[in-house]
């Protein structure tokens, strides 16, 4: 797990990485919202990076940890925050996420409250992020159709 800021030293970003991809799904998801609550309660806009673990194995046994509904009461808790500061996600995660996953992904501000986005290339997941930060020109961006999953849409603006 890593979390870190993106930019230069000594200077306030308003991107965050969240690496979450080595935790098993239910620990990602968890440390997930926990980051991005506190990232809401700095009452500062912020735009972030995702990156997420493959899906278990069919025969995984599942960790014991939140259960859904707790994640759910903890998305709830923040998405206030999240539409008041965030100004999208980014998530990185493979092409074979069950749907249900893919669904939550896109359901942007109906789940989240903010623009979000998926892909499977971190650089165009950061890229997008510094657009929404505004910290990046959108003609900057490399090119969504080449590197987005086959279940993604490309990232669009909703301002």
């Amino acid at each position: 797990m890593d979390v870190r800021e993106a930019g230069e030293q000594g200077r306030p970003e308003a991107v965050r990485e969240i690496d979450a991809a080595g935790l098993p799904m239910e620990l990602a998801q968890a440390l997930v919202l926990d980051e991005l609550r506190a990232l809401t309660e700095r009452g500062e806009p912020f735009a972030a990076v995702l990156l997420m673990p493959a899906p278990p194995r069919a025969h995984a046994p599942r960790p014991s940890g939140t259960s859904a509904a707790d994640r759910v009461n903890v998305l709830k808790s923040i998405r206030p925050g999240l539409t008041a500061h965030c100004r999208g996600l980014a998530f990185v995660a493979p092409a074979d996420i069950p749907a249900e996953r893919a669904r939550a992904i896109h359901s942007s501000e109906q789940l989240w409250g903010c623009p979000t986005t998926s892909t499977q290339n971190a650089a165009t997941a950061r890229a997008w992020a510094e657009e929404r930060a505004g910290l990046r020109d959108p003609a900057a961006r490399p090119d969504p159709q080449r590197s987005l999953s086959h279940n993604a849409q490309p990232p669009r603006s909703i301002d």
